[in-house]
């Protein structure tokens, strides 16, 4: 009977410092919230990385997996401030989803310069995208990509991809004609050289590339007088008009830039010879008469023909508002510059800087085209004897309507 006893005592001391619930965790909740810190640790990442997804946005993903990545593309090798790509795949099994956004988790020295890039699908599952980056220094770090898909704005599952290891390294050290420009291809479209002052002389430069970075493109046997007139990019292919200010004495302008190609470098040279016609007279220094905004200007009539004939054939209503769309993009492109009228003893200058040589001035009034802005500076263009002129004139020069 003691025994007995005994035994129920023991049961009631046991189950008096249990508390039942009818509340069950979801097994996969947990799994999920497991999932994320172990990518966490075995991807090294940060806490800057688990401020994006914490316990509760894990909680709301369901129980199945459907979002896998993997790359199509990755560099083992890259150069100081070149720009290189990355493509990677999502291979998503569900269709019940709006909104893939991606995010990069804890890098250092470097930039994506398309962080909002879009998805684009290859078919019903698969889904593609390229990513551009720049790194800066040796110990820059690549970031992890994350993928999330949403529904609704709910999260309904992400993915973690880690970086591979990149070799980094650094071109011409000491080599002062280096400029800075790593490229596949680059052309040297046009030059002209005048006269700045009595001791200077102005060189333009006209160049094109691909893969490039020209937003980096610098002399360095010149003096700071040097700068991007303008840049046009429309990656992998760039467009760059350069001014340089160089000594009178000096009769060569040479410079060198890598070639990933053909993994050399590759040297082009200037000469700095005076000419008599102006150095504003060259259409090339127009920029809308450059090759890219032709070849834009004709994708888009292209494509605008494309939908065109798909909604003859098809007769559906959102051909229709494509249609639309291209049309008024057309127009805006399409449309000739604005004409304005210069004053009298307007002057007219060669870059658009109170210091900049006067090459021009009107002795009448003068119909212009209005080509570019930049500050209290306006590129016109107009004609002089049949030539056309293009240089910069400062914005109170215009007569009022």
């Amino acid at each position: 009977m003691k025994i007995i006893l005994l035994i129920l005592l023991t049961i009631q001391t046991i189950f008096a410092n249990t508390t039942f619930t009818n509340e069950e965790n979801s097994v996969f909740q947990e799994d999920a919230y497991k999932q994320l810190n172990t990518q966490v640790e075995d991807d090294t990442f940060s806490s800057s990385g688990l401020d994006y997804l914490n316990e509760e946005d894990v909680k709301t993903v369901p129980t199945s997996k459907n979002l896998y990545l993997s790359y199509i593309q990755f560099p083992q090798n890259i150069y100081k401030n070149q720009r290189f790509e990355i493509s990677i795949k999502a291979l998503i099994t569900t269709e019940d989803f709006d909104r893939i956004e991606t995010r990069f988790v804890d890098s250092k020295n470097m930039n994506v310069l398309n962080p909002e890039q879009a998805w684009m699908a290859v078919d019903n599952n698969s889904f593609e995208n390229r990513f551009y980056f720049k790194a800066y220094e040796q110990d820059f770090i690549m970031p992890t990509f994350q993928v999330l898909l949403y529904k609704n704005d709910q999260l309904i599952d992400f993915a973690y991809l880690k970086p591979k290891d990149i070799r980094f390294s650094k071109l011409a050290k000491g080599d002062n004609s280096f400029s800075n420009v790593i490229a596949s291809e680059l052309i040297l479209n046009t030059y002209k050289t005048k006269q700045y002052n009595n001791n200077e002389l102005l060189t333009i430069i006209d160049i094109d590339a691909k893969n490039s970075n020209l937003e980096d493109f610098y002399l360095n046997d010149f003096s700071k007088d040097q700068g991007i007139s303008s840049i046009e990019d429309e990656y992998p292919e760039q467009h760059l008009l350069y001014y340089v200010v160089a000594p009178i004495h000096k009769k060569r302008l040479n410079f060198t830039y890598f070639n990933t190609t053909s993994k050399s470098f590759q040297r082009i040279s200037i000469p700095l010879e005076l000419e008599n016609e102006l150095v504003s007279t060259q259409t090339d220094l127009n920029p809308n008469s450059s090759n890219l905004e032709l070849y834009k200007k004709v994708a888009l009539l292209v494509l605008l023909l494309i939908f065109i004939i798909l909604f003859i054939w098809k007769r559906k209503k959102s051909y229709l508002l494509v249609i639309l769309i291209l049309i008024i993009i057309a127009i805006l492109n399409l449309m000739p510059n604005k004409k304005a009228v210069l004053k009298n003893n307007t002057m007219v200058y060669i870059l658009p800087t109170n210091k900049s040589t006067i090459f021009y001035q009107l002795d009448n009034f003068k119909n212009v085209e209005i080509l570019n802005k930049k500050n209290e500076f306006i590129k016109v263009m107009f004609n002089n004897n049949g030539n056309k002129v293009i240089g910069w004139v400062k914005e109170d020069s215009f007569v009022k309507n």
